[in-house]
């Protein structure tokens, strides 16, 4: 998941001093922090180091990542001239990212691979109507039901914000890509199908040449949807079985090739021993076997206090499987 890295002491002792956006836009440090999983780790598939909201700052929107909260926004979204004024994003003001990209190219291990990251449309459209996280996102809800064209004409202006962001990463190389939905599992599945899934859909099926990897947390229910907008791979949290999740996606459409799926250790696990992480990541293993494909992974990122060790260990486990 994205924030491997993040409990390494040499990321805590990389990143002192410096903001998380301004550690995003900076190639050296962005290749460095990517690289840092997989040298201690020796996972498979590197992901870039960035943040959610890295597009919308980088295409001018006033924001800044917070300590404890998170991103916060300066001037939320509330009208229709708020949502004319959202800046587009063009290929130069995500250079640094294609820069680091160009860097992490020429330092991985040939057979590692290297997945693009950005935040999918509603996650997005959340933090601007909100002004920052919510648990309730009541007023991204607000919105939604009480002017429909305002909250589509939102969706359609990050939509295209972030497909800039993920193609300025396929041009520089990265081989696969994940839209990482953080917020979706707020949603019914109507609401998802009506308000969220032709947004995504959108930036997803301009992607061809890559696979595309669909994440969101809390998602059990959304999982076909978020299937039928265009992901390759579909991954799933720590809620739901890989299995069970394997039999909702192949009876939503069967038309469709069997189901290849992404997940899905708690990382909370990380806690309580290796036996007990062993004991899960062979349950793990063998309900994964149900998909056509099976990219073992947390279920959501590493937690900050996570012995680097026991990620090294369950890395090795899940190799000699």
């Amino acid at each position: 998941m994205r924030q491997a890295g993040r409990s390494l002491p040499e990321y805590r002792a990389l990143r002192q001093g410096t903001a998380m956006l301004d550690a995003c836009m900076d190639p050296e440090m962005v290749c460095e922090i990517t690289m840092q999983p997989v040298r201690r780790h020796g996972v498979d598939g590197a992901i870039l180091f960035s943040d959610i909201v890295v597009p919308l700052k980088a295409a001018g929107v006033d924001l800044d990542i917070v300590a404890g909260t998170g991103p916060v926004v300066a001037n939320p979204v509330r009208t229709l001239d708020d949502v004319k004024a959202l800046p587009a994003l063009h290929a130069e003001q995500v250079q640094p990212v294609a820069d680091a990209i160009g860097l992490l190219l020429k330092e991985l291990p040939r057979e590692v691979a290297l997945i693009g990251f950005a935040g999918a449309p509603f996650t997005l459209a959340s933090y601007l109507v909100e002004g920052g996280p919510s648990k309730n996102h009541e007023r991204t809800k607000a919105l939604m039901h009480g002017n429909p064209e305002l909250w589509h004409a939102l969706l359609a202006k990050i939509a295209d914000v972030t497909a800039a962001f993920l193609h300025a990463q396929l041009d520089a190389g990265v081989q696969a890509v994940q839209l990482f939905d953080s917020w979706a599992g707020a949603l019914s599945e109507r609401d998802y199908r009506e308000f969220v899934l032709p947004h995504s859909k959108r930036v997803l099926e301009t992607i061809s040449t890559v696979p595309r990897i669909h994440f969101g947390v809390g998602t059990g229910e959304l999982l076909p949807a978020m299937r039928e907008a265009g992901a390759d791979v579909v991954g799933v949290d720590w809620r739901l079985p890989l299995d069970v999740a394997v039999r909702r996606l192949r009876e939503a459409a069967p038309e469709l090739p069997e189901p290849v799926v992404q997940g899905n250790l708690d990382p909370a696990l990380f806690f309580a021993g290796f036996e007990a992480v062993e004991r899960e990541v062979r349950r793990i293993h063998a309900e994964g076997k149900a998909a056509r494909g099976h990219i073992f992974n947390l279920g959501h990122g590493v937690l900050p206090d996570t012995d680097p060790e026991i990620i090294t260990r369950t890395v090795e486990l899940i190799h000699s499987l």
